[in-house]
């Protein structure tokens, strides 16, 4: 779904583009209520927690980018690794395939691969920091809608399938995921009563619950029952944190995105820069996955820990040159929000009479590249995520970003080559094929183009139809006086105009 919408003298009320069409929803009809992208994102973040449950909720993480005027911030809220019992107590890492049909993932879950959550001092940040609308009218039709149920959409039955282990893996998962003894299919209703509690419980209370009281302490006694390793000192002391974006130049345009200690943001930079130093016009596929193949390249030992360094993206460039969902508002006073949030898989742990389903993002593989429980205790885990925005003379020209684990980066960096540098309109750049290298494999959808890739070494997995496996982008661009948005058909996503 794609929507164009004329902005008068600025005014018009704005685009919101999500992974879920009650997503989207949501937050256009703050901006209809005269809310702000800010506003709008934190009803569509919330609403998401409810529609799109695999991939994002309570027990998750993100990053938001706030573009407005001469403000440009990205709120840190992802997870934080925790300190991992070295007496023997900790549980381990179980694994499960996910199978992408023409790919197969292992993903960890259990209580090892919970990591600490910050979705909601996230949520509380931001609404405190930027909205015009109390969080309680912004979170009231995401709680209503969890005490009704939503119907599962072909794009939410799926990504049950392919979890269906990790959705059976405990009984607390099974009662939500699997009440009839199945996982459920497109077409049925999923409920969770006790999310619905929680939403109005954090737009009441705020934060404070979930990181020093009762619903805190439930968390820290259920991982310490089980052998996980989130204690409540830990959870007490955790904080959203705002970073000044990390900005590289591309063609005419400043590329705004999540810095480190992330590193998605860090890597979709390096292979802007790659590809604007080769020239002008659009890159060839193999120069394409040369730049990909470059930034896979860096993911080393001293990569991954100098991601905490002040000042580390400067000398890393000087030097050497998931389940996920987005949302991204543009509102027609020019104010940009983007973010991202995960549940990785989720671990299967959920939390009784709390609505929190802990996330796996210890168990990533795609964040733990070198080894699992080596981060040190506290540490913001190195995100794949890249809230992203790019500016043309000074305005905000595209909100974007994606899902897709290790494929974020190649997803964002094709689409803002597709808008850039091929002219391509947001939903063509959206909907396009893409390509990904990663571990000597390149992976590609049908319709890109191959001739002049070299062979050599590399492996080939070529799929029969856009996948979820390369991501899911949703933007939203000015050009024009207008403003369009695109949801990525890969992950059900849609664009709805205010």
């Amino acid at each position: 779904m794609n929507v164009s919408v004329q902005a008068v003298d600025g005014a018009g009320n704005g685009v919101v583009a999500a992974g879920h069409p009650l997503t989207a929803q949501a937050g256009a009809q703050v901006l209809r209520e005269g809310g702000n992208a800010v506003d709008a994102a934190v009803a569509a973040m919330l609403t998401s927690f409810v529609a799109e449950p695999l991939l994002t909720g309570l027990g998750a993480g993100g990053h938001m980018i706030v573009v407005h005027e001469r403000e440009m911030v990205v709120l840190d809220f992802f997870v934080q690794a925790p300190r991992r019992a070295s007496d023997g107590s900790a549980a381990e890492l179980e694994a499960v395939d996910v199978s992408f049909g023409d790919a197969v993932q292992v993903f960890y879950i259990g209580p090892a691969s919970c990591g600490i959550y910050g979705t909601p001092a996230g949520v509380c940040t931001a609404a405190a920091r930027w909205g015009t609308i109390p969080l309680a009218q912004l979170a009231a039709p995401a709680a209503r809608l969890a005490r009704q149920g939503v119907v599962l959409n072909a794009q939410q039955a799926y990504i049950a399938k392919i979890l269906s282990d990790l959705l059976c893996s405990t009984s607390e998962c099974a009662s939500l995921w699997s009440p009839g003894g199945r996982v459920l299919r497109e077409g049925e209703v999923i409920r969770d009563p006790d999310l619905a509690s929680a939403i109005e419980r954090l737009s009441q209370e705020g934060a404070e619950p979930f990181y020093t009281g009762e619903i805190a302490t439930a968390v820290c006694e259920m991982m310490a029952r089980l052998g996980g390793s989130i204690t409540p000192d830990q959870l007490a002391a955790y904080e959203a944190i705002e970073r000044a974006p990390l900005a590289v130049r591309f063609r005419d345009r400043e590329v705004l995105t999540n810095p480190p200690p992330s590193a998605g943001g860090a890597l979709l930079a390096y292979a802007l820069t790659l590809l604007n130093r080769a020239g002008e016009g659009p890159a060839s596929t193999e120069q394409l996955i040369e730049a990909m193949e470059a930034a896979q390249a860096q993911r080393t030992p001293e990569f991954i820990e100098g991601l905490g360094e002040e000042g580390f993206f400067e000398r890393f460039r000087a030097s050497r040159l998931g389940s996920t969902t987005h949302i991204s508002v543009l509102d027609g006073r020019g104010m940009a929000c983007g973010v991202t949030t995960t549940n990785g898989e989720g671990s299967g742990v959920v939390v009784p009479n709390t609505g929190i389903h802990l996330n796996n993002v210890m168990g990533e593989e795609d964040l733990n590249p070198h080894g699992f429980h080596r981060h040190p205790a506290g540490r913001r885990m190195p995100s794949m995520m890249a809230p992203t925005v790019v500016m043309r003379d000074g305005e905000v020209e595209l909100v974007l970003g994606s899902a897709g684990s290790n494929r974020i980066r190649s997803a964002l960096l094709q689409t803002i080559l597709g808008v850039v540098d091929m002219g391509l309109s947001v939903e063509q750049a959206v909907r396009a094929p893409r390509v990904h290298f990663e571990d000597e494999t390149i992976y590609h959808e049908p319709g890109v183009d191959m001739k002049g890739v070299l062979e050599g070494e590399r492996r080939f997995v070529r799929f029969h139809a856009l996948n979820l496996f390369f991501g899911g982008v949703q933007a939203v661009r000015r050009q024009d006086g207008q403003i369009e948005g695109a949801g990525d058909p890969r992950r059900g996503g849609v664009a709805v105009r205010a």
